[in-house]
This record gives C-alpha cells, structure tokens and sequence, in this order.
C-alpha cells in the first residue's frame, strides 16, 4: 500500500508550515503535525511516511542542551534521509537536516535578515526541485547560521551574504530561505525589530511572485513524493 502521511514537524509556535500546510491541504494530503517544542514526540518511523518536513525555529542546532527535543529529531531525520525518504527542511529544518547527515553548522558570513536574491549552481538548475524556476529569484531571509553541504550531497543554491542556501542529500533538501513565510507570519517574525515595517512593505510588493515561487518548489517536491 502506498504510503500518504506526510510529518510536519514545528519548532516554534511563530514557525508554522504558512502557505506549504495551505498547498498539502489542497492535495488532500494526509498530514501529521508535531509541535516538538510542545512536548510532543515522534513517534513515526520514516518507513511509515510518504514525507517529512522540519520547519524553521529561533534556536539553533546545536542548542540541544537547552532544546532536548533536537536530538530526538536529529535521529529521526538521519534516518529518514540515510533510507531516501522525500524530506525537505527550511531554514533551522535546512540546518538539521546537514547535521543530522553529518555536516557542520556555522556562522553565516553574514547574517541575513530581510529580502535578497539567491542564485540557481548548475547543479541546482538540473535538480528537479527548481525545475521551471528562474536562475536568480528573490526570497525572504531569516538566519545567522550557515550549513555546509554533506559528503555526497549537492550544493544547488547561493547567495552573495551566505552562499550556502539550498542543498540536496539522496532525496532530502534543505532551504536556508523561508518560501512558506504568509503575511501574517512576517508581521509576527519582525515586530519587534526595527527593520520591520520595511520588510512588511517589502513584502506587501513581492508577496505575490514569493507564493508563485513557492507553489513551483513544493509542485517539484510533491513529484518527488509521489515518484518515491
């Protein structure tokens, strides 16, 4: 029997699933979602799932002391990525993933926190992920950390402040961007700092090409599942 459940995991009430929950719910997809910072557990194994996805967090990965549920995590995402599931993370879920496969987690170059432009490698523009995307595309940023990519994977996205920003290992994909973002969660992400009202408006104007943008990247990531 196919598998259909798709596991969604949270890592801070602010960071929900935004316009990628909207896209899943369209699809009528079976759906599972664990507020890790709620106590709630993984109780799952990844032979179970048609997908798994870890979302953005104010953490950081290698925070596990003040945050234990990022080691249970950890394990679970080595797994799941080791046995080929379908898993996409985005920002801190893009970090866990690296390190759960082995790679490190730093300092970004720079910190980015607002509205920059990513470019596709070449690798990036053969990988299905980005399939029908343009080679430089505008996203909105949110992180002081950086992955490395792991041994064996492909790095498929850069950027002039921190250019690790997308990575692919076996069937698992990181996203150091936040495509998921809704208006009503940029608004919460950035009320308190002081470049907030200018990321909004920002946002009011590219809300639009940013939604279009994401829908492509889960269309590609959603083949990927349903191919698995």
């Amino acid at each position: 029997m196919k598998r259909t459940k798709v596991l969604i995991l949270l890592h801070a009430e602010s960071e929900g699933p935004g316009t990628l929950g909207a896209f899943l719910e369209a699809r009528a997809a079976q759906v599972e979602t664990l507020r890790l910072f709620d106590g709630d557990r993984i109780r799952l194994e990844p032979e179970e799932l048609a997908a798994a996805v870890s979302m953005g967090g104010p953490m950081n990965v290698y925070e596990e002391d003040r945050y234990p549920f990022l080691r249970e995590e950890t394990d679970f995402l080595r797994r799941a990525a080791q046995g080929g599931l379908p898993v996409l993370g985005i920002c801190l879920g893009a970090q866990m993933i690296a390190k759960a496969c082995g790679a490190s987690v730093r300092k970004s170059p720079q910190k980015e926190v607002g509205w920059f432009d990513v470019f596709l490698r070449d690798e990036g523009r053969r990988d299905p992920l980005f399939s029908g995307l343009p080679e430089t595309f505008g996203v909105l940023q949110y992180h002081e950390d950086m992955f490395e990519v792991p041994q064996g994977g492909r790095l498929l996205a850069s950027a002039a402040r921190c250019p690790h920003q997308a990575f692919r290992y076996r069937n698992a994909y990181g996203l150091q961007f936040h495509v998921e973002a809704t208006r009503e969660m940029v608004s919460r992400w950035f009320a308190d700092r002081e470049e907030g009202p200018g990321i909004l408006e920002e946002f009011d104007r590219r809300g639009r090409d940013l939604v279009a943008l994401a829908e492509r990247i889960y269309a590609n990531f959603w083949s990927l599942v349903g191919s698995s």
